[in-house]
């Protein structure tokens, strides 16, 4: 996990962790936070290895850090969150020493994780799974609101 340490120690990344949270300061709904983070970094984890999938527990948690680190952009430029998020991963992952191939593989993941598509790699499918059932959605104030349930629908436990 040294080369994940890497990415949390970075300058950059906590300024784009401080971005979100001043993006977000006023959000009813789920934030996207170094705790979001580390809730879908542990669920994929799981998913992972339940699924005997190989995948390095480094480059899931990277994944993980990094697929929603560009948040506040779309909230100030209106960009799709996934590509500003993969496009600010790039810098950090070089920086934490990630090859050529890992980094194509983790920035995939990262533009894809807001849909699921069979075809796509492993570490893009949990990605995905992992995302939409991390959040501890029982505790939330205002879950009602929340477009994620349909009406009548309740969250559920999965991890």
């Amino acid at each position: 996990m040294k080369r994940v340490n890497k990415i949390l120690e970075n300058e950059k990344y906590i300024h784009y962790l401080e971005q979100n949270i001043e993006a977000e300061k006023n959000r009813v709904f789920c934030r996207h936070d170094l705790r979001h983070y580390l809730e879908v970094a542990r669920v994929a984890y799981i998913l992972a290895l339940e699924k005997n999938i190989s995948l390095k527990k480094d480059m899931i948690y990277a994944t993980a850090l990094l697929h929603d680190i560009g948040r506040w952009k779309e909230y100030l430029e209106g960009v799709d969150h996934a590509i500003a998020s993969a496009n600010l991963a790039k810098e950090l992952l070089d920086i934490a020493d990630f090859n050529p191939s890992e980094q194509a593989l983790i920035q995939g993941a990262i533009r894809n994780h807001r849909t699921y598509n069979a075809k796509n790699p492993p570490l893009d499918q949990i990605l995905y799974k992992s995302d939409k059932i991390s959040r501890p959605c029982m505790e939330c104030s205002v879950v009602k609101e929340c477009k994620r349930f349909g009406i009548g629908q309740t969250p559920k436990l999965y991890y």
